[in-house]
């Protein structure tokens, strides 16, 4: 789609309810954002899902819609709700009551990237804040809302992939079986964005795939699976955060000498999650490792 915010890959033929996204890998920075920003090119993209785009390509592929931001989230967050507005960073703006994300800067239009390093110096209008919001948020959502809504109308049940990756650093503190560091982590906002059968199903993939995975901590999911997650009715959304240190340098933001054959890896897990709603809110097959 010619000036539209997002690159939406449809499978030949649609063979799966299972919906998969990427609101932050998208590097595309506007002309604007890299004159006023205080960031050199390497600080600004330190929030970004990278290259996470290219480890997903092979979604349609699996009979699976695939939908991945263009623009960054230094630009517009799309894990964040459209009212989610920063009066720190936003001129002309209430001062109204907001939540830990806005505070800390992470709002919908960020004010920091990641280690709290200001993007900007002063602040930006609120009708340049609209503009941002219209041009990407809008039409994302719009996208994302009516995949969801045709895998569920075409299937009888949907599975909202919203995939993410995470800082190593993340995960440092952490140790599950056998003392392993988590390289998965599977958000369902602990419990309510989705059913413990399309977890279990879930975690199955990865773990075939020979991943360690945990749920929930550090990261329960945001906003699109809050939004998006109506398990009761047969629609699930699932966050999952990926270990960037599997697959790229993070001081340099380039894929390292394993990005291949995690790709590879990653595959495996991800055509059995396509698997999961194939007819009527069934596997196809069992899920099992290929």
């Amino acid at each position: 789609m010619p000036n539209a915010p997002f690159d939406l890959i449809l499978p030949r033929r649609l063979a799966s309810g299972v919906v998969f996204a990427s609101p932050h890998s998208g590097r595309d920075y506007p002309a604007d954002l890299l004159r006023r920003t205080m960031l050199d090119e390497r600080a600004i993209r330190s929030s970004e899902d990278a290259f996470l785009d290219l480890l997903l390509a092979d979604v349609p592929d699996f009979g699976a819609p695939l939908l991945l931001a263009r623009m960054p989230r230094a630009y517009v967050d799309l894990n964040r709700a459209r009212d989610e507005l920063d009066p720190a960073l936003i001129a002309d703006l209430d001062h109204r009551p907001h939540n830990p994300r806005v505070a800390a800067g992470l709002g919908v239009i960020p004010r920091v990237v990641a280690g709290s390093r200001a993007i900007y110096r002063g602040k930006i209008r609120r009708d340049e804040a609209e503009k941002r919001l219209q041009a990407v948020w809008d039409p994302y959502h719009a996208c994302l809302r009516d995949l969801v809504r045709t895998a569920h109308q075409a299937f009888g049940e949907s599975v909202l992939i919203d995939m993410h990756s995470m800082p190593h650093d993340a995960i440092s503190g952490f140790s599950i079986r056998g003392g392993r560091r988590p390289e998965i982590v599977i958000g369902d906002r602990y419990g309510s964005s989705a059913s413990p059968r399309v977890i279990a199903q879930i975690e199955q993939a990865f773990e075939s795939a020979g991943f360690c995975t945990t749920r929930n901590s550090p990261f329960a999911g945001a906003y699109t699976i809050q939004a998006y997650g109506r398990p009761v009715r047969g629609i699930h959304a699932v966050q999952i955060e990926i270990d960037r240190a599997l697959y790229m340098d993070e001081t340099l933001i380039a894929p390292h000498a394993g990005f291949d054959a995690f790709r590879r890896r990653l595959n495996v897990a991800l055509r059995q999650l396509a698997d999961i709603v194939r007819h009527g809110g069934t596997a196809a097959r069992p899920i099992a490792a290929e």
